[in-house]
């Protein structure tokens, strides 16, 4: 059915509103309109649009790591209002999405996302999405209460020169979940940069920051006898004096650098792997020290992202010598150093604002774009990074939080951001956005594992993490100590990487429980999770 949009735009040389007719399946819709000179102050759509009972409202998060399940008519999502100002001021708990800028609804039925949403009953899709976030991330709001769909561009603040202005370029498609985001996806004219599945280590989810090179040849010794030709061995977070001091490892931990241990990896026949987070740094690095013009300042203060390490702060992007100084660090991870993949984290920090010449998503995108240029062909797994700013840039990014070595980590945690670390919603993530996996990039889970040393999963969830990540992802990582795996481990091992290669008609049902169907080899599989554990 046809619906009249109504839209609003202001700068504060004046005011623009007119109408435009949309139904879900009209595909591509581009609205602009001739704007007057000024700083942009809103600009808004509202769309009548009715939710069914039976209908599933999906909104995505903000960041990779943002909690985004499938809600009900009454569903709601919670922000950091709830927490108590000096325990969020103290833990920067507004800082890791959307909190300081995108305001939360309090009711029942009220619920946003970025760039992209979908209203889905039982196999059918309604897809509401963004074809272009460069003017200012397109923010959905969705009231099931008065039934309206409301359309925001972020870019208040940005200076309009006059002239035509690109209002909302949006893409609505009905049918079956294949079809919608095919469609999507092909309206962006968006492919992944590569289709090939990528299976590894990684050696934070064991020994976390507690690597030394001793440790690091121990576990590529016993991947030796696991992992295959061509796979990947990433080397977590800890191999640097701080973070944001990248130039130099620790002198205590990697006393003779990473350039041999690199040479050690390939020697195995493996790719070589290496953590960053390039657009932060934490206030005990001399790079903050000694840099504080390189900091990003808002209100003449530097930006705090959290409180992880001695707490961080985004840099400047602008910064030329910030610029200067990140090249020669890619430049020595991937030339010197000789690494074929780099994790990169934390990328949120890169634009937690926009200003007067370029909206926050048109910045990160920026951002990323930079990045690559740094990388040149070289394979970037994106962690930490706004959703739709990573699409076809990227080779892999995650899709949910950090898994955690429980189901959903202790009862005070639930209760701050939705970037938090949970197994739990881990798994929802990597189900409610595994249509952007060979979309958008191969989609990373995180890890799985099979252990039982350090490990407080249940076997059950342990089978259900680990199921999950095969069946959705374009990489599939563990943090195990192979050396310690059993046989029976080993064989659970080859089953995943089997599963991973050649599982097929793989399809979700999660109007109840979630039932996950797929073929393996010819045979009828059938995964169910409790929705409520979910």
């Amino acid at each position: 059915m046809t619906e009249t949009l109504h839209w609003y735009a202001e700068t504060t040389g004046g005011v623009r509103q007119g109408d435009a007719p949309v139904h879900p399946g009209c595909g591509a819709v581009h609205l602009s309109t001739d704007l007057p000179a000024g700083t942009l102050k809103a600009v808004r759509a509202e769309l009548p649009w009715t939710m069914e009972a039976d209908e599933r409202l999906f909104m995505n998060g903000y960041q990779t790591w943002t909690y985004s399940p499938e809600l009900d008519r009454n569903g709601k999502l919670r922000g950091t209002d709830h927490i108590p100002g000096f325990l969020r001021k103290k833990y920067a708990f507004d800082r890791y999405g959307d909190y300081h800028f995108a305001p939360y609804g309090h009711q029942k039925g009220q619920s946003h996302g970025f760039s992209y949403c979908y209203f889905r009953k039982g196999t059918q899709f309604r897809l509401v999405a963004s074809l272009d976030e460069k003017p200012g991330y397109t923010i959905l709001r969705y009231d099931s209460g008065k039934a309206l769909l409301t359309l925001e561009r972020d870019c208040a603040g940005v200076e309009h020169p006059g002239g035509s202005f690109a209002l909302f370029d949006l893409f609505f498609a009905e049918g079956g979940e294949t079809e919608v985001f095919d469609g999507w996806f092909q309206a962006m004219g968006i492919k992944p940069r590569t289709e090939k599945k990528l299976a590894g280590y990684s050696s934070w989810y064991n020994r976390y920051q507690d690597i030394t090179e001793d440790t690091i040849r121990e576990d590529l010794t016993g991947c030796r006898s696991l992992l295959c030709p061509g796979d990947l061995f990433q080397i977590d977070d800890g191999w640097e004096p701080k973070v944001g001091d990248w130039l130099e490892t620790d002198a205590q931990k990697f006393p003779h650098g990473l350039k041999g241990m690199v040479e050690e990896i390939h020697a195995t026949g493996f790719q070589a792997g290496l953590w960053l987070a390039p657009f932060v740094c934490e206030k005990d690095s001399a790079l903050f020290r000694q840099h504080p013009d390189w900091l990003l300042k808002v209100d003449s203060k530097p930006w705090c992202c959290g409180s992880n390490w001695s707490s961080f702060y985004a840099l400047d992007i602008d910064h030329p010598e910030v610029q200067a100084y990140l090249k020669q660090v890619f430049d020595r991870v991937l030339k010197d150093w000789g690494f074929d993949l780099v994790k990169l984290d934390f990328l949120y920090g890169a634009a937690p604002f926009g200003n007067g010449r370029e909206s926050r998503a048109g910045r990160m995108q920026r951002a990323m774009a930079l990045l690559r240029s740094w990388c040149g062909d070289k394979l970037i797994l994106g962690c930490g990074v706004p959703v739709m700013p990573a699409f076809g840039i990227v080779d892999y990014c995650r899709v949910g939080c950090d898994v955690g070595l429980d189901w959903d980590d202790v009862w005070y945690m639930r209760l701050f951001h939705r970037e938090r670390v949970s197994t739990k919603q881990s798994i929802g993530n990597t189900i409610f956005r595994r249509q952007l996996n060979r979309r958008a990039y191969g989609s990373d889970p995180d890890v799985f594992f099979l252990r039982e040393e350090n490990c407080k999963l249940t076997p059950q969830q342990k089978d259900q993490l680990a199921t999950v990540n095969a069946l959705f992802s374009g990489i599939l990582l563990t943090s195990d100590m192979p050396s310690r795996y059993t046989l029976e481990m080993r064989e659970q091992y080859a089953a995943l990487r089997d599963l991973s290669a050649h599982a097929e008609n793989i399809c979700v049902d999660a109007d109840h429980d979630i039932c996950i169907r797929y073929t393996l080899h010819g045979q009828e599989k059938t995964l169910v999770l409790e929705k409520k554990k979910l």
